[in-house]
């Protein structure tokens, strides 16, 4: 972020008022792209949910034996997990989430590439999810990416460094099979952390969410 941000205050002068404008610019994008997890909205969720999906489901199946494999991986030191899940409903997100949280993993960090109003995007924002930038909100391409690419690297090498879980949906609902711009995004990054050497390896856990009946 440091050489991007440079970069650009040099094509704009340089001076003391143009570094200050890409700081502010930097928070910005930082701001769109996550907030602070709230430990009250999580605990709050962490107890609705469980009586919401008693409304919806006439049960939730788990499969013990892939989660006792992510159990075994979550213990692997200094290695952190990325969770690849297609994308079957706007419950998968809160679904992983209270499964992780609830097996001791930890809040995600899950990505959420739907577009929403801002109220709700704030909301999901306390609860662990994370958007992309505005700036990319275009279509994918293999053009430079500028400030808010390089922001969203720093990013995710941040996350994965924490060994907070990353949760990244390969499509949007309604199960499309091709892999979605975000996606596409957001996988570049785990790919450039690890090409970086900000992290030596990660776990990639695919994840399937079924129903019955989609919700």
């Amino acid at each position: 972020v440091q050489d991007v941000a440079t970069s650009w205050a040099r094509g704009s002068g340089g001076d003391e008022g143009s570094q200050r404008h890409w700081k502010e610019e930097i928070c910005q994008i930082l701001g769109e792209i996550q907030a602070p997890l709230s430990p009250l909205l999580l605990r709050l969720c962490h107890w609705i949910l469980p009586k919401l999906l008693s409304r919806l489901f006439l049960s939730v199946q788990l499969q013990r034996g892939q989660l006792e494999m992510v159990l075994r991986a979550a213990r692997t030191p200094d290695v952190p997990l990325v969770f690849l899940c297609t994308h079957q409903s706007q419950l998968d997100g809160p679904l992983l989430s209270f499964l992780l949280l609830s097996q001791g993993i930890g809040a995600p960090r899950v990505t959420v590439g739907a577009w929403i109003s801002p109220r709700l995007r704030s909301l999901l924002q306390c609860l662990g999810g994370i958007f992309l930038p505005s700036a990319m909100a275009q279509p994918w391409s293999e053009r430079d990416e500028g400030l808010p690419g390089a922001v969203l690297d720093a990013y995710v090498q941040e996350v994965l460094q924490s060994r907070q879980p990353l949760v990244i949906f390969l499509e949007e609902p309604p199960g499309s099979l091709q892999l979605s711009d975000p996606a596409r995004r957001w996988l570049l990054r785990v790919l450039r952390a690890l090409r970086d050497g900000a992290v030596p390896d990660v776990h990639v856990v695919p994840v399937g969410i079924a129903y019955d009946v989609a919700p």
